[in-house]
């Protein structure tokens, strides 16, 4: 399992080595285990499921260290406002940071590093592919919490009724949605997000899109390559046919899964914690499957995972860094993550799936081993895809851009080549060198 996918993040080192060239380093040293007292007050920033959770536990068990928990918005929102915490001095002691944003936020100074505290956890603690997505040249930036391998959420008690099949090629799936919206005009078998584009990044990614790559001493930006725009094709014609619905992840997305209006969406491991979190009254009318592909052999992609990091000037880093390993490798960590069944996170660390497996309760799902399937799919990641250094900057001109596509304004296609233009644009303004594809 892990020889497959530390071969599917193998881009990474490479890339994060040039843009920490590129960018000059860019960020402080950290300090050592021995210089930083491990006692005191943290503050800590979050907008995963299970925070509130991780907090308490800890400090039960930790009586020389007190978390403060801060839930913060998630998206762009968030890295703007942890962005404008650094600048004003007013950072918490330990932060999220998902894997997209993490290189651009180690080349900008915006965190410390963690090498000499938490760079032998890593190494000690976490197989390749996971320290890959932390390591920035050879120093670490964060620590590894969680995979997110695709998954299909579906409504099994409406498939069951109305004799719809679960789909396991995106032919299929194409049917399954013109199935639910016959057996059910109000009903649909999909999500076009407009305020996330993860699920499209991911399914590029599982199509075999390739959005950057390194080349000697420049990046290589393909954000509209064959296999983007093949999948973009696909969700396009969907959402301006009506057999998805184009909806914002929070709120109008969630009230059509209560009101029966989303029988089906792609997701991720940790979703299904959220969901039944979000929609406790539907106990036992969901289940998960597999993510389809294009050819019904085994693919997948991840659609977010998270690391921890302490922000450049941070007031407490030694008690962060002491905090950060315990809810990132400690089993009873683990467990108070997934314990509360808000969060399904799949362990970054695959020795560790044991212990959320046998926390996180599956009444909600009428007793299924989805863990089983979370690590079927982490196995399928397929090989060669790598994030950019300005991903803030690459999803803003997506998420713009997004709204126009169920209407038909634009092309999801078109929207690929619009933030591939804006992406080379910033990456230049930024002292990068980029060459055409």
């Amino acid at each position: 399992m892990l020889r497959r996918t530390t071969a599917a993040l193998a881009g990474s080192v490479t890339a994060l080595a040039l843009l920490a060239t590129a960018c000059g380093g860019g960020a402080n040293q950290g300090a050592s285990s021995t210089e930083a007292k491990k006692t005191g007050e943290v503050t800590f920033w979050s907008f995963l499921k299970g925070s509130d959770k991780v907090a308490e536990a800890f400090n039960r068990s930790h009586p020389d260290i007190k978390v403060t928990f801060e839930t913060v918005p998630s998206g762009q929102e968030y890295y703007s406002k942890l962005t404008n915490a650094v600048k004003a001095g007013t950072v918490p002691d330990v932060a999220v940071v998902e894997y997209p944003h993490l290189p651009e936020f180690a080349a900008q100074g915006k965190v410390e590093d963690l090498s000499g505290t938490l760079g032998p956890v890593v190494k000690e603690k976490f197989p390749e592919a996971a320290q890959q997505l932390v390591n920035l040249g050879d120093k670490t930036w964060g620590v590894p919490r969680d995979a997110a391998p695709l998954m299909m959420m579906y409504r099994k008690d409406f498939f069951t009724r109305h004799k719809i099949e679960v789909p396991t090629t995106w032919a299929a799936y194409r049917n399954m949605t013109e199935q639910v919206r016959k057996a059910d005009p109000a009903a649909r078998g999909g999500v076009l997000y407009t305020d996330n584009p993860g699920v499209l990044e991911a399914l590029s990614w599982q199509a075999g899109g390739q959005w950057f790559a390194t080349e000697k001493d420049s990046w290589k930006v393909t954000v509209d390559d064959t296999p983007s725009k093949k999948v973009a094709a696909y969700w396009g014609d969907l959402a301006h046919k009506d057999l998805v619905r184009s909806l914002s992840q929070l709120d109008p997305f969630w009230t059509s899964v209560q009101k029966n209006r989303t029988v089906a969406y792609i997701c991720a491991s940790w979703c299904a914690g959220a969901h039944q979190a979000t929609v406790p009254d539907q106990t036992g009318k969901w289940a998960v499957a597999p993510v389809p592909t294009w050819d019904g052999k085994p693919a997948s992609g991840m659609y977010g995972g998270s690391s921890f990091v302490v922000p450049k000037g941070a007031d407490n880093s030694g008690a962060a860094a002491e905090f950060i390993k315990w809810i990132t490798t400690d089993p009873q960590g683990m467990k108070a993550w997934v314990s509360s069944g808000t969060s399904s996170m799949f362990p970054a660390d695959p020795k560790l799936v044991p212990v959320t497996k046998a926390a996180f309760k599956t009444d909600y799902y009428g007793g299924q081993d989805i863990y089983t399937l979370m690590t079927r799919s982490y196995e399928a990641i397929r090989p060669g895809w790598t994030w950019g250094p300005v991903m803030g900057a690459t999803n803003t001109a997506l998420v713009d851009q997004l709204p126009k596509v169920a209407d038909g304004t634009v092309t999801l296609p078109g929207v690929l080549t619009t933030a591939e233009e804006a992406t080379i644009k910033q990456m230049e303004q930024r002292g990068l060198k980029v060459t055409a594809p």
